[in-house]
């Protein structure tokens, strides 16, 4: 067989393994619940939140808007500096370009003859990186879209201060202001981050709230956008938890109702995962010695 010959063959076995690791995970997703029940109470918590948040935003619509937005206005030019560098980092594409791009890394890995224990880790992994994807980009999904049905005006279009100023449905940058996208990519991100990582909580939460202040000093949004973007952020990345838990992926329901975390790998798990990976790519002959005909791998249960 020529070298390109050999090329062609292998690429077309790791586009075709690293496909049906995709159709694996998706199966995975949509999998019935496993285990314990989740208690309704929590869809009834969550309906709770979201209706306080709406009479939180319909408040600051009717007291706070005009008055913070005309308030802003005399911000230092310094500070509206910091707040424009700064309020870019509040766009989703920031984490789900590396999540996206990690989910194709890990199903390209997991698509040759790893042994068992290797294809678990970058399993566990996996489902981790994909609920960081969807908690955040299920909620920013749906206020891209209920944004522009609502078609609510940004702070002075026209010239001035309504906060009344409607004009549904219409896809005009300028009527998207309610809710507040950056506010809900950066509140399901620093919810989503905080369940993986509970240290990561506190600067997390630090992170989103200064995305939300930025929006507000930049005249980009009023108040009670950013109230309305931090709760559909939050609430949907917390739906999109009980989903995986539900499925027993990355998090555990238990007995009392409670979500648990799962063991995630260990340090040196991952690095004899990565050892083996790199030793597979470097000489694809040798792995398939190695693994002695094992059937090709997909990513095993998490």
């Amino acid at each position: 067989m020529t070298v390109a010959g050999g090329f062609g063959v292998r690429a077309h076995y790791w586009f075709h393994a690293t496909y049906a690791n995709f159709e694996w995970g998706i199966a995975t997703l949509s999998r019935r619940p496993r285990g314990h029940a989740l208690p309704r109470l929590r869809t009834g918590g969550y309906l709770l939140v979201l209706a306080v948040a709406a009479g939180a935003a319909i408040a600051a619509m009717i007291v706070l808007d005009a008055p913070v937005a005309e308030a802003v206005r005399g911000t230092p030019s310094w500070v509206l500096f910091l707040f424009r560098e700064l309020t870019d980092f509040g766009k989703s594409g920031w984490f789900l370009w590396p999540s996206g791009i990690l989910l194709l890394a890990l199903a390209l890995a997991a698509s040759g003859p790893l042994p068992h224990v290797s294809r678990l880790v970058l399993a566990a992994i996996a489902v981790r990186v994909a609920f960081l994807f969807t908690a955040i980009a299920l909620p920013s999904l749906v206020v891209t879209i209920l944004k522009r049905v609502i078609g609510r005006a940004r702070p002075f279009v026209g010239g001035h201060i309504d906060p009344f100023l409607y004009m549904p449905p219409i896809w005009r940058p300028d009527y998207a202001s309610m809710p507040s996208g950056h506010a809900t990519a950066a509140f399901a991100a620093a919810a989503a981050a905080g369940l993986l990582w509970p240290r990561l909580r506190i600067p997390m939460l630090a992170y989103a709230l200064l995305i939300a202040v930025s929006r507000v000093v930049l005249d980009a949004h009023y108040l009670s956008d950013v109230i309305a973007g931090a709760a559909a952020g939050t609430v949907g990345a917390l739906v999109v938890h009980d989903w995986f838990a539900a499925r027993r992926l990355g998090f555990v329901v238990d007995a009392d109702g409670a979500i648990s975390r799962l063991p995630g790998p260990s340090l040196a798990q991952l690095r004899t995962v990565t050892r083996s990976v790199l030793l597979l790519r470097a000489c694809p002959g040798c792995g398939a010695a190695r693994a002695r005909a094992r059937k090709p791998a997909e990513i095993g249960p998490p």
